[in-house]
């Protein structure tokens, strides 16, 4: 169960998915932050802590896979759950390796994804207890 100040962000250039996975996220009692590229997220100045990042993998400008090398190479432990548009092997292989908590083709059920952040962050609070 999440809790009622549970952050999601979106990262997506496909307006239309942003608004329905933020409707989807919302339905779920989670508060979702959508940005249209990698840029916009990382110079936000004021977004919130963030308990898990949707992201897609191909990016105008910066990827989603540059954009999550980014964040764990500054420590960010934020779990990434990536979707995409273009399924490849070689950039599923390359997301899994990176340590993503999920990766999903965009026609993938929205429950699934659901499924996938609701594990990621109990997974994260577990470790953050020990």
């Amino acid at each position: 169960m999440c809790s009622p100040d549970t952050h999601i962000a979106i990262v997506d250039d496909d307006e239309s998915l942003c608004r329905s996975m933020s409707r989807l996220l919302r339905a779920a009692s989670f508060l979702p932050v959508a940005y249209g590229s990698a840029e916009e997220f990382l110079s936000d100045p004021v977004h919130p802590h963030f308990d898990c990042i949707v992201l897609d993998v191909q990016l105008d400008g910066m990827s989603g896979l540059e954009l999550h090398e980014k964040l764990a190479a500054s420590g960010d432990k934020t779990p990434v759950i990536f979707i995409t548009a273009h399924d490849a092997p070689e950039v599923r292989a390359q997301a899994e390796n990176a340590g993503c908590a999920g990766y999903f083709r965009k026609t993938d059920s929205g429950k699934a994804v659901l499924d996938a952040i609701r594990t990621a962050i109990a997974s994260r609070k577990q470790r953050a207890q020990l």
